[in-house]
């Protein structure tokens, strides 16, 4: 799954720069599953990407220091910025995600409105890489949280009662404006969530990831075969299971 993602985002990027003179936009997931598509992006071989290019930002943060071991942006710098060639202005992590969690929501939304192409008022992502909890959250828009009812920020403070902290997170409204957004699953562990986001009816304040769902972008999901194997495909379904497609 990590190996097509790296090529299909390669592909994606490299098409945006032969037809824009903006950069690409990309949103990164934080968690387990993403850090093999880092690394694989991080071991590309030099030119294939121009990184000199591209605009990373970050989907969630985590209410730590950037160099603690559960920050999302140690994670990306580990796996990915420390490999690669890419201006450090082009590289926008949240700032202060240790601090007050408004304060640096606030920061970050007003970061991405000045630095990012706008459409319909919205900060323009080209491509956001989201994950899936086992509850069906995805980024930092938990289940009965705050975040999911956000119709107008592009970025907010989200207090998660089962963590007992405060999150930093893309909203719904940012993430459906995307020119692409790619659910990464991966994981026998993800079965059941993965057969909620597909086939429950929807319902976002149990199941957040049925926010998501992009107004005129292109909505993906990729997953492993551990993930999909034992998931109840309803007998009209249009989805075919990987092993199906040419």
């Amino acid at each position: 799954m990590a190996q097509h993602a790296c090529e299909w985002l390669v592909a994606r990027i490299g098409d945006h720069l032969q037809q824009s003179e903006q950069p690409f936009v990309l949103a990164l997931s934080g968690g387990s599953t993403p850090k093999r598509l880092y690394q694989l992006l991080g071991d590309l071989t030099p030119g294939t990407v121009d990184w000199s290019r591209v605009c990373l930002v970050w989907g969630d943060e985590r209410p730590v220091a950037p160099d603690h071991v559960d920050s999302n942006f140690r994670l990306v710098r580990e796996n990915l910025l420390d490999h690669i060639e890419i201006p450090a202005t082009n590289v926008l992590p949240v700032a202060g995600a240790d601090g007050d969690p408004a304060q640096a929501a606030s920061d970050y939304a007003q970061l991405l409105n000045d630095r990012l192409p706008k459409v319909n008022g919205l900060p323009q992502l080209d491509c956001a890489l989201l994950g899936l909890g086992d509850d069906v959250h995805t980024a930092s828009l938990f289940p009965h949280s705050a975040a999911i009812s956000e119709e107008t920020r592009c970025f907010v403070e989200n207090y998660v009662d089962k963590l007992g902290c405060w999150r930093l997170s893309l909203t719904a409204p940012i993430l459906n404006a995307a020119g692409a957004v790619v659910f990464l699953i991966a994981g026998e562990k993800k079965r059941q969530a993965l057969q909620a986001l597909w086939f429950a009816d929807r319902n976002p304040q149990l199941y957040p990831a049925h926010l998501i769902r992009p107004r005129s972008g292109h909505l993906w999901t990729m997953v492993d075969q551990s993930a999909v194997d034992g998931v109840e495909f309803p007998n009209d379904s249009q989805v075919r299971r990987i092993g199906e497609l040419n």
